[in-house]
């Protein structure tokens, strides 16, 4: 990991002190990983709604961070009890039909990719959804975690190998 310092700690300071564009520039950076959070741990009706809670909750709780470095690990742990949360609430309601508001929905095997990788331990689940739903790349995902290039590379290595052998592909 290099010594320099995380593009968004500034974001991070300046939204301390109510500064709309630097968090919406958290925002643009922080959301395609809170999506993945999201879809890692509930179905894809839900995530978007995740994401804007997400960030609402970080918004209102943002002065109780101690440290801005911290910021990416925090939003995603927000993003994970609101995301369980979802789910719990989910099963306890009978909901609308999701074709009245999910506007595109994933395809057969793109749902089987999905439920593939949430059966998978957290800890890949929620990396390979930021980097093969969302696009990012390891050393985003390492930035938004607060971890390594190497140890988000070696989790993805095995998280993928895992996934290979849970959909039936050969190594």
């Amino acid at each position: 990991m290099t010594t320099e310092s995380p593009r968004f700690l500034p974001w991070v300071a300046a939204a301390r002190t109510g500064d709309r564009a630097a968090w919406n520039a958290l925002h643009a950076h922080f959301a395609p990983g809170v999506h993945a959070v999201a879809l890692a741990h509930g179905p894809h009706a839900t995530a978007d709604d995740v994401v804007q809670e997400t960030f609402a909750r970080a918004m209102e709780k943002l002065p109780t961070l101690r440290e801005d470095a911290a910021f990416g690990g925090w939003l995603h742990a927000i993003a994970r009890n609101l995301a369980t949360s979802a789910v719990r609430r989910r099963r306890r309601f009978t909901l609308l039909p999701e074709r009245l508001f999910a506007p595109a929905r994933p395809t057969a095997e793109a749902n089987e990719a999905l439920e593939a990788i949430r059966g998978l331990p957290e800890a890949y689940s929620e990396l390979l959804m930021m980097r093969l739903v969302e696009g990012l790349t390891g050393p985003e995902i390492a930035e938004q975690l607060g971890r390594t290039q190497g140890s988000v590379r070696v989790t993805l290595h095995r998280g993928m190998k895992l996934l290979r052998e849970a959909l039936g592909e050969a190594p």
